[in-house]
């Protein structure tokens, strides 16, 4: 996802009355069953959960990069609104990829709270991806700026 360029006063959206599924979910309906099973590997040690449908609702695609996909997400019992960074496991080629991963997730978990950076909220994993649910941004990426302006 990047750096963001500022933190939104989030503003309500008109709801659509679309619930988009997770992309990276099977159709078992159960991403968690083989979580003890021998033939899956997971990335993240410690993650929130396994199935990130339970607790948000995630909406349209908010932008794309190497290894997934950034998702606007919506809390089911507040309403708050986040972006989903999804990590598809099928992009994790390497060791490296999936070191990179980690340290990701572990990085943000000890960054602290300041209002120039984005707060990593919760991470779940499922048989598919890796799901970063994060403080939304909106604005655009801050190097697209520093391109168009020409100067931070």
């Amino acid at each position: 996802m990047g750096n963001c360029c500022m933190t939104p006063s989030v503003q309500s959206e008109k709801k659509q009355g679309k619930h988009k599924s997770n992309p990276f979910a099977t159709d078992n309906g159960s991403n968690h069953a083989s979580r003890n099973g021998k033939n899956k590997s997971y990335v993240l040690d410690n993650p929130t959960g396994h199935e990130i449908e339970q607790t948000y609702e995630l909406g349209r695609e908010l932008g794309r990069g190497e290894f997934g996909v950034t998702f606007l997400c919506t809390d089911k019992s507040s309403g708050e609104k986040f972006a989903c960074k999804s990590i598809s496991k099928n992009k994790l080629r390497t060791r490296v990829d999936i070191e990179d991963v980690r340290r990701e997730v572990e990085i943000m978990k000890r960054l602290p709270k300041h209002p120039n950076i984005v707060s990593l909220k919760d991470t779940y994993e499922d048989d598919n991806a890796v799901h970063l649910v994060m403080e939304l941004c909106e604005g655009g990426e801050l190097f697209d700026r520093i391109v168009a302006r020409g100067h931070y």
